[in-house]
């Protein structure tokens, strides 16, 4: 290896020849080589791409000219001093230039989104570097252009460009800088989260959940998690996710149940109609769970037993559900987690408390079985102890 190449970020590397970039293009599958090496690859008359192994349907290649760029700025200021600071970070230069390429008006999408892909591989090779983006105040930018006009019908290479900004947003929040999402206390970007929501791929919508349980998660964004609250039209929108596939549904069941969090969050979740997409989430995954063996998951009924807790409206809406009652039955000993079945009998403690009629209803949806099995498998002490208060109460009606 030439000296001038080491310590370069394995991202300046052509996969090929594994040297410094010189000619860095790329081919149709988003992979990027050196020109000559991927030149005598296809000479060799290889049609695949070497890295991923796709077949290739367009043999020609695009010069990534950010990537050139970025290499000349390392190679250029990698040994950089500042007596006052110390050793400038070896990547400074290459991270202020993808900023710089982020932040232009005249670079294309298309550009954008090779200055994300870069970004997502140096955080994966180095956590300083995470931290590196974070001081560079790249979430605040990242949040700019993602929650920018956002129109109804978005140009695929945009869509994959606020994918892959979300994706980016989420790698560096696991990192800190949570703070910087109070620029979403601000109206425009609240109304731009609904429109990605309305209009957004699955991909889209489920990395916003996940943003939404960052925030409800994290002590210092409780004033956010509390605005956004108040937001129906936003709230409204994360449960019409529910029905959607199954990874979105479970990641807005997660966002419901984060943002219970605060009473105040659960009670308007609850007049927007909280409960009853999530009974009727978990009546389809009840139906799936016949129909190919597939397990509950323990979110949905987990952000039940948190609206129920303390809220009366819940609890009505539950009891005013035709299904509300039999699908926590189901989910008793049908939940893929004893998290779950526990969350299952806690809300079936909390609304059969001083309901005859939920009683009833439990029992008649074959409740004393499920419970029973339950005490018989693998749960944990505190949930047998639970599933054993339920049946004692249950008693009282047989």
């Amino acid at each position: 290896m030439r000296k001038a190449e080491m310590g370069a970020p394995h991202l300046f590397r052509c996969p090929i020849s594994l040297e410094l970039f010189t000619d860095p293009v790329t081919l149709c599958t988003g992979q990027t080589y050196d020109r000559p090496s991927i030149e005598k690859w296809l000479a060799a008359g290889n049609v695949t791409c070497p890295v991923t192994m796709q077949k290739l349907h367009d043999l020609s290649v695009v010069p990534n000219h950010t990537l050139r760029h970025l290499i000349d700025r390392w190679l250029e200021t990698r040994h950089q001093f500042n007596p006052g600071l110390g050793t400038v970070h070896p990547d400074h230069s290459v991270v202020a230039t993808l900023k710089s390429t982020l932040e232009s008006q005249e670079v294309s999408v298309v550009s954008k989104l090779q200055a994300l892909g870069e970004i997502s591989v140096l955080c994966e090779e180095s956590t300083s570097r995470c931290s590196l983006f974070l001081q560079l105040g790249f979430i605040p930018l990242l949040l700019e252009l993602i929650l920018g006009k956002v129109e109804s019908e978005l140009s695929l290479d945009y869509v994959k460009f606020l994918e892959q900004a979300l994706a980016c947003t989420l790698r560096l929040l696991a990192n800190g800088g949570v703070k910087s999402l109070d620029i979403l206390k601000e109206d425009s970007k609240q109304a731009s989260l609904v429109n990605l929501f309305k209009h957004g791929t699955n991909s889209i919508k489920l990395r916003i959940c996940q943003v939404v349980d960052t925030i409800s998660s994290s002590s210092e964004t409780k004033d956010l998690c509390a605005v956004l609250g108040r937001n129906h039209n936003f709230l409204s929108q994360i449960i019409l996710l529910l029905p959607e596939n199954f990874e979105v549904s479970e990641a807005a069941a997660r966002a419901i149940w984060s943002l219970c969090s605060l009473e105040s969050n659960g009670r308007n979740l609850v007049r927007e109609g909280a409960v009853d997409g999530l009974v009727a989430l978990l009546s389809a995954l009840s139906a799936e769970k016949e129909r190919r063996e597939r397990c509950f998951s323990p979110l949905a009924v987990c952000a039940i037993e948190r609206l129920l807790q303390g809220n009366a409206q819940a609890k009505e809406a539950l009891l005013d559900n035709p299904n509300g009652v039999s699908s926590l039955v189901r989910v008793v000993f049908g939940a893929s987690s004893h998290e779950g079945s526990e969350s299952a009998v806690n809300s079936l403690m909390i609304i059969c408390c001083d309901s005859s009629s939920a009683r009833e209803e439990a029992i008649g949806a074959g409740v004393l079985t499920q419970l029973l099995f339950l005490l018989q498998s693998q749960c944990s002490a505190r949930t047998k102890t639970k599933a054993r208060m339920l049946l004692k109460m249950l008693g009282s009606s047989i």
